[in-house]
């Protein structure tokens, strides 16, 4: 969840798993260059403003949990196109947001 009053990692959040489910149907170009950055840079957003010290830990779990099984489930799944297209985006959604909370709980902890 945001933080109080902080709609902007709500609002990244949303719009980055939307830009996912299109680039997996194969809407807006696909998976090019700039809707990797786009995914990228969202992801980061949503690590840094949208997860509380709080909700670090859940985070995490769900984050390494859904990173797991998107990468492992990709060879299951390729006889159907577009949810392998769906995981590849929300990797990329996923994996920067995942690793921005890692650190900042790294760093959390080495403070106490």
């Amino acid at each position: 969840m945001a933080r109080k009053g902080n709609k902007l990692g709500s609002w990244a959040f949303l719009i980055g798993l939307v830009i996912a489910v299109i680039i997996g149907f194969g809407l807006g170009g696909g998976l090019n260059k700039g809707m990797v950055i786009t995914l990228f840079v969202i992801g980061l957003v949503v690590g840094l403003l949208n997860i509380v010290d709080e909700e670090a830990t859940p985070f995490l779990m769900s984050g390494a949990v859904l990173i797991i099984a998107a990468s492992l489930s990709k060879d299951v799944l390729s006889t159907v196109d577009f949810i392998g297209n769906i995981l590849d985006a929300l990797l990329i959604l996923f994996v920067p947001a995942t690793v921005v909370v890692a650190v900042r709980n790294v760093f959390q902890l080495a403070k106490h």
